[in-house]
């Protein structure tokens, strides 16, 4: 069911932002009002899936410390999602290269 206020979020988010836990608690309400059928359980896991979705793409979890950031503004690094992603597609251009040696 549609969460009222961010005190009534499951135990799982209770450790994001605030503005992460809005976030979070807008997108389950905004899904669950357009996703219509009549299971409720597959309706509300659908809209948990969607809420960590639209989480997932403004914050990361820093490895380091637990907690959950905004996504490039970890302090004095640079986001590791970004590093992430350009050394798997560095290791795949470079293992593009080798295939067409």
């Amino acid at each position: 069911m549609p969460y009222k206020s961010i005190s009534e979020l499951p135990k799982s988010v209770r450790n994001l932002p605030s503005r992460a836990k809005t976030l979070y608690m807008k997108a389950f309400n905004s899904f669950w009002e357009d996703y219509d059928v009549t299971d409720d359980a597959a309706r509300e896991k659908a809209s948990h899936e969607a809420a960590w979705s639209a989480v997932k793409e403004q914050y990361e979890k820093d490895e380091e410390t637990g907690e959950w950031v905004k996504i490039g503004e970890m302090i004095g690094k640079r986001s590791r999602h970004v590093m992430r992603h350009r050394k798997s597609r560095i290791g795949g251009l470079a293992s593009q290269d080798k295939a067409h040696a």
